[in-house]
């Protein structure tokens, strides 16, 4: 159905109206990029993506501070199947100098469950050796990720873009802590579960992540699903209905967090992504705000490294002023750390948990 309403409308609806009413004291931003530097280009054009982010992200991340004294993050799910090494080099660097991260993103089809896992592993092995991705209390690489064309467990209804069902459990035993997938609306994979962050069981018959456990605290939480090898972690962007922004004058555009050159992120975009209500259970106060976006194209560029990126944030220093909440830019893995410290109880300035369970990549480590 037209924008995938069908799918989640409803679900929407009824999460809005039983949405939490609690102060909003604290707010995680975390940009999550589908970084593909060879999007209909060759190496060359992808090199010149890529200078073209060493030359502009500096100005982004070194312009604003939040509440902890921390620039912009831009966490980069780079696609594995496309891995080169020049490139992810280039890209290790950039991170390095912006204090950013990589994360997995993959692309496949009409896949098994063994190639899948041992695309899993060497792309984690492949990032590893530059320095890439957080880790484990054991030390061992930890990774968060985003599947290619949203059909994360065979979940494209017309079967294309995986092929693999019970990939939630696969990804979970080969060491990703959360996948960031979520929301896809309008494309036909949307979750009937919505502004979110939930654990999935996984299954065998696919969509397994379209059923799930909201994340919450107390004697009665979820942190007892946290290490289970059948469960995931699910991390999801606001979505929901923009009545600002009105279709001929009249009827609302769907708002999926999406950040494009043609829809930047702005301050009035950024309220509502708050009111999304998208919290621990428990934790209502703090609030987790996931925006996804595609930036190696030059199109989404002057949103991601022009001004309007760098007004965003300087908008937004004044909003949490005027709004009375502490910001903090976080990365996809800090994001979910201190998402694990509200499941665990812990309250006051979140900004203190950005390291609580899976530790910093390597290449921030020797910064």
């Amino acid at each position: 159905m037209l924008k995938a309403f069908d799918k989640w409308l409803l679900p929407w609806l009824r999460q809005s109206i039983g949405c939490s009413k609690a102060p909003v004291t604290d707010v995680m931003l975390a940009v999550c990029d589908h970084f593909e530097p060879f999007h209909h280009t060759d190496k060359d054009g992808a090199m010149r993506r890529m200078k073209a982010w060493h030359d502009s992200l500096p100005a982004v991340t070194d312009a604003n501070r939040d509440h902890d004294g921390s620039g912009p993050r831009h966490t980069f799910f780079y696609p594995v199947e496309q891995y080169d090494s020049e490139v992810v080099q280039s890209l290790a660097a950039l991170c390095q100098k912006t204090r950013n991260e990589v994360e997995v993103h993959l692309h496949h089809e009409n896949d098994t469950a063994e190639n899948f896992a041992r695309l899993l592993t060497q792309g984690k092995t492949d990032l590893r050796k530059h320095g890439l991705l957080g880790g484990n209390a054991s030390g061992e690489a930890a990774f968060g990720f985003i599947h290619g064309n949203w059909a994360l467990d065979d979940s494209d209804p017309q079967g294309e873009g995986c092929g693999v069902k019970g990939e939630l459990a696969i990804l979970k035993q080969t060491g990703c802590y959360a996948d960031f997938t979520m929301p896809s609306a309008p494309h036909r994979t949307q979750t009937p579960i919505v502004n979110q962050l939930y654990y999935s069981r996984s299954n065998l018959k696919g969509c397994s992540h379209h059923q799930g456990t909201r994340v919450s605290n107390g004697e009665s939480g979820t942190r007892g699903l946290r290490d289970k090898d059948d469960h995931l972690l699910l991390v999801q962007g606001p979505l929901g209905l923009d009545w600002q922004r009105r279709k001929w004058g009249l009827l609302p555009r769907v708002e999926n967090s999406d950040i494009t050159s043609v829809n930047p992120p702005t301050a009035q975009r950024m309220t509502g992504w708050i009111n999304a209500g998208i919290s621990v259970a428990g934790a209502d106060g703090w609030r987790f705000v996931k925006l996804h976006t595609h930036g190696g194209p030059e199109r989404n560029h002057e949103a991601l490294i022009g001004d309007a990126r760098r007004k965003f944030h300087t908008d937004l220093t004044a909003l949490a002023a005027s709004a009375g909440f502490r910001l903090h830019y976080v990365s996809a893995r800090e994001m979910v750390n201190i998402l694990h410290a509200a499941e665990d109880g812990n309250r006051g300035n979140a900004g203190e948990w950005r390291d609580y369970i899976y530790g910093q990549p390597p290449s921030l480590q020797n910064a």
